[in-house]
């Protein structure tokens, strides 16, 4: 279960990513924005969990700060046991390639190279063999068997979101960062993305935080975080379309 908790920096057994006071303002002095307002929140392992709320809630902040894409301006952000804040930006790098698994909005492969190419890249750029069998299961799990041979060019929106979801799985992270991951397909082919991720997390043990504004995919999920004005304001287990749409109304947005 994912879960709210205050002040605290003794960890949720099991806690793949959380954060402890996470604050974040950009800028300063008058035009000063607090995007994050001390916020502490863990994401166990081997669960779903979509991150809600209006714009400017601080959704897409709090994912890229836990994710180690920005940095805080105070607090802590911890994958597993690793501080982020302790690490060099080497080391950073290193943590993000061999822990974490991204899915964005946009796909973000590489044109040039096939499905099968762009799966195994992180493998291939960290100077390691791909695990055939955990490849394997991925490539089943997604439904790409058929596809593998093919640039992105070749495959539509959804098959190509497939290959990015493949893609974040490849290196068993022991966390997976999606960004509004349904927000360029049409709703069948969103449909089949968060099967995928659902499965990903049945079936193979993958744990998941998904920015989300659609009330659907947040259903897929486990738990659903509510944030506004930068602050974590409620949390709903087992959601339902209906129950987030309720919620979010009363947030305004």
């Amino acid at each position: 279960m994912s879960t709210v908790t205050g002040s605290t920096d003794t960890p949720t057994r099991l806690a793949a990513a959380r954060a402890v006071d996470a604050t974040k303002v950009y800028g300063s002095g008058a035009t000063a924005v607090m995007a994050l307002d001390q916020v502490s929140v863990e994401f166990e392992a081997g669960r779903f969990t979509a991150i809600m709320g209006p714009s400017g809630s601080g959704k897409s902040t709090l994912m890229h700060c836990i994710a180690g894409l920005d940095t805080l301006t105070e607090g802590r952000v911890l994958i597993g046991d690793v501080d982020l804040g302790t690490l060099s930006d080497k080391d950073l790098t290193l943590l993000r390639r061999d822990r974490v698994g991204f899915v964005f909005q946009a796909f973000n492969l590489v044109p040039t190279l096939t499905a099968q190419e762009n799966i195994v890249l992180p493998d291939r750029l960290a100077g390691r063999r791909p695990d055939q069998g955990w490849l394997d299961e991925v490539v089943r799990t997604v439904g790409l068997g058929d596809r593998l041979d093919h640039r992105p060019s070749e495959l539509s929106g959804g098959q190509q979101q497939r290959v990015a979801v493949a893609r974040a799985l490849a290196g068993r992270p022991d966390i997976v960062f999606a960004d509004e991951p349904t927000g360029n397909l049409d709703s069948r082919s969103g449909a089949e993305i968060l099967g995928f991720l659902r499965r990903a997390v049945d079936d193979m043990g993958q744990t998941i935080v998904m920015v989300t504004h659609d009330p659907i995919a947040a259903a897929t999920s486990d738990s659903a975080l509510f944030l506004a004005d930068g602050r974590i304001v409620d949390r709903i287990e087992g959601p339902t379309a209906a129950s987030v749409l309720d919620r979010i109304s009363t947030l305004g947005g």
